[in-house]
């Protein structure tokens, strides 16, 4: 089985910076699937944030946050970061890291097979 294990969310204030950093522990094969993150804010559902491929280099973002935040990724340590820069009140969420067993991105949340248990990033105006 795979874990995935979120770290680096708390509370900054509007227009400060975050990084979150998701290892994976377990099969090792995690380490060459794509990985992706998304959040969940309060009574909303769950959406698409950004996404890497099993080399790191293709990413994809969503619309509301391409600009400011940047994903990579570290196959040796198994480890994939989201640098959130210029932050928002609206960004303040529950974010989630995803791996897939797929070399390839996704947006689609139901493609993911493996979900680490959350962070919470809260941006104070």
């Amino acid at each position: 089985q795979v874990q995935l294990v979120e770290s680096g969310g708390g509370l900054v204030q509007a227009g400060g910076s975050l990084r979150l950093s998701c290892t994976a522990s377990g099969r090792t094969f995690i380490s060459t699937g794509a990985m992706g993150w998304f959040r969940q804010a309060p009574g909303k559902e769950r959406e698409f944030v950004s996404n890497i491929n099993w080399s790191g280099g293709t990413t994809y973002y969503a619309d509301s946050v391409k600009g400011r935040f940047t994903v990579s990724r570290d196959n040796a340590k198994n480890t994939v970061y989201l640098q959130m820069n210029s932050l928002r009140p609206e960004d303040t969420a529950v974010y989630y890291c995803a791996g897939r067993k797929s070399l390839i991105g996704t947006i689609r949340a139901s493609e993911f097979d493996y979900w680490g248990q959350g962070t919470q990033v809260t941006v104070s105006s």
